[in-house]
């Protein structure tokens, strides 16, 4: 069966790719033909991620979108998460969640596989729910310490982040070099997520 591997981290300084390698070692054991491997360094609280939706337009019905964990697919709103659990539906593909072992089984049939099917469906339902309660406690806990900062100092101001100008030129020599390459190849060569290959291109245009 083949199998789409979606990626996933949150920032720049985390590893979309670090769960790659359990992921295919995931696909082995499951006999799996992994099909494509999909990175990116994105926000779960978005919907419309580049990788992701680029998953979802090649991947055929009958194949696997395979993920890590839940909160590596969703930390939505309960209405993006409906929307994308519906586009997962209406393309016929089979959500499988590697540290969810009740998703591993959603190729039985009859009434055991139903009774599976179901509460499978409840847990990443659940899982997504607490994924998301997580990252609102950590804005709120963010939200706080500024707060609190400026209550103790009114003229205190965060510090942005600064642009790594090194690998801001990288992406931008190689996107000048290779006009036809892809920014999932571009982000692969410049070593950086592909939201920041996206993100050069908008501001370079």
């Amino acid at each position: 069966m083949n199998a789409h591997l979606y990626l996933r981290a949150s920032t720049k300084d985390q590893d979309a790719h670090r769960a790659k390698v359990v992921l295919e070692a995931f696909a082995a054991d499951k006999g799996l033909t992994i099909v494509d491997v999909y990175a990116e360094n994105i926000s779960g609280t978005k919907l419309n991620r580049p990788e992701l939706m680029r998953l979802l337009d090649v991947a055929q019905p009958g194949e696997i979108l395979l993920c890590e964990s839940v909160d590596r697919l969703s930390r939505l709103s309960l209405d993006d998460w409906d929307n994308l659990k519906a586009q997962i539906k209406s393309k016929g593909l089979r959500l499988i969640i590697a540290d969810l072992p009740t998703s591993w089984e959603m190729a039985s049939s009859g009434i055991s596989g139903e009774v599976m099917r179901v509460i499978n469906n409840m847990l990443i339902d659940l899982m997504s729910t607490m994924a998301r309660l997580d990252q609102q406690k950590r804005v709120e806990r963010i939200n706080q310490g500024l707060a609190n900062k400026r209550a103790a100092d009114p003229d205190w101001k965060p510090t942005g982040k600064s642009k790594d100008t090194a690998m801001w030129d990288k992406v931008v020599a190689l996107m000048a070099k290779h006009p036809t390459m892809s920014a999932d190849q571009v982000a692969k060569l410049a070593d950086c997520g592909v939201a920041t290959v996206y993100r050069i291109k908008r501001k370079t245009k």
